[in-house]
């Protein structure tokens, strides 16, 4: 009997042991009507003051967010996560120092209260671009934290000017404009300053004799940054969705 009742118990000591995730001060999570037009989106979340916003977001946007991953192809689960048909508008506040990786951690419990998210974590091999420090290290400037400086960002195909972000979305930002994982070995925490110009290779047609012409991104990014992107593959990690609801509960 006691081998029987053993394991039961140590279950249940592991479970009471689990910590609980923090929570948002107050949060609404609501459907958003699908996307129009040919516009591509690219939503990353919007952080604030502890506030985290996203407007006509696809549950994989949540997703990527709150387990800091890059990639649909980390994610596993129902179509329609990442496509346009089911979107999502959070807005959820909590208090204005909280660190972005609290933020993470109550974006995690918000998605499994609101749209009963369940899922585990695995690992898949794939090949991606590791962001790592150049030969003769970085060039970047820390960025000056304090209550006026809340970060200013302006990302675009070709360019990416930021007054306070992290390497992690830096590389979260690049692996969307190029459509190739990439992922953050640079050891480098905290907030940066910094400006990336570099011209896209979209494989198209040559370009006009006086078009302007600029640095392919591999070279921007270690001339400009003082980072190199090296060609790798490995196991990564994987989210498992085991359940997720299309409408959320009632906020």
């Amino acid at each position: 009997m006691p081998a029987r009742i053993l394991p039961l118990f140590a279950a249940t000591v592991l479970c009471a042991q689990t910590p609980a995730l923090p929570q948002f001060d107050v949060a609404t999570v609501k459907s958003s009507p699908p996307p129009t037009g040919d516009l591509i989106y690219i939503n990353l979340g919007g952080v604030r003051n502890g506030k985290v916003t996203f407007a006509n977001a696809s549950l994989s946007d949540c997703l990527k967010f709150a387990y800091g991953i890059v990639s649909n192809e980390q994610i596993a689960g129902p179509d329609w996560i990442t496509s346009t048909s089911v979107r999502f508008d959070i807005v959820a506040q909590a208090s204005t120092d909280t660190p972005h990786d609290q933020l993470q951690l109550m974006l995690q419990a918000l998605l499994a209260e609101r749209l009963k998210l369940v899922l585990h974590h695995g690992q898949k091999e794939l090949s991606y671009l590791a962001l790592v420090p150049a030969k003769n290290g970085p060039k970047l400037h820390e960025a000056q934290t304090n209550a006026t400086n809340s970060g200013n960002n302006i990302a675009s195909r070709s360019h990416i000017s930021s007054t306070q972000m992290s390497m992690t979305m830096l590389a979260t930002l690049l692996s969307r404009f190029e459509r190739e994982i990439v992922v953050d070995q640079t050891g480098l925490k905290g907030q940066f300053e910094f400006k990336l110009d570099w011209t896209p290779d979209d494989g198209a047609a040559p370009a006009a004799a006086d078009a302007p012409t600029g640095p392919s991104l591999f070279t921007a990014v270690q001339e400009q940054l003082g980072l190199r992107l090296e060609r790798s593959k490995g196991p990564l990690d994987l989210l498992v969705i085991d359940h997720a609801e299309k409408v959320p509960t009632d906020n």
